[in-house]
């Protein structure tokens, strides 16, 4: 079992309801949006996100016209709590482990924190390797 998981980013021109329609056109076709983030700039935007089918969204995106492409990323689940992820920084700051980005949403008790870093098999290593708890793509489909 993989435990990279498949994001989507969307670069969006910085106008009103271009997020809007990348929602509605998820949705029309069943593809529920599980996390995501946005960064903007003055000339456009940036989407993050992980949904239920990457493969057929990737597909559904382009069509549209949407300037898409798919990374992987990582998902830790941590604790929600103060400290917790303080403590999983300083591991992977210690396993020289460099963050490119990471953004996170909570339920209840536990945090998922999704991490782009530099080097997929080292922060994956040093992750397992201090028994902490990385889930799977399936996995985030279980939470509830």
């Amino acid at each position: 079992m993989s435990l990279l998981i498949k994001q989507l980013s969307i670069f969006l021109e910085n106008k009103q309801g271009r997020l809007s329609e990348v929602a509605v056109l998820l949705g029309d076709q069943g593809i529920n949006m599980t996390a995501f983030t946005v960064t903007e700039s003055s000339d456009f935007g940036l989407l993050r996100l992980i949904v239920s089918d990457s493969e057929k969204a990737l597909a559904v995106l382009k069509e549209k016209g949407f300037a898409v492409s798919m990374t992987e990323v990582i998902c830790l689940q941590c604790p929600n709590e103060p400290g917790a992820l303080g403590k999983a920084m300083t591991l992977l700051t210690a396993g020289g482990v460099f963050i490119e980005y990471m953004y996170v949403f909570s339920q209840n008790d536990r945090a998922n924190v999704i991490i782009r870093p530099h080097n997929m098999e080292k922060c994956t290593k040093v992750l397992l390797d201090n028994k902490l708890v990385l889930l799977a793509e399936n996995d985030l489909y279980k939470i509830g």
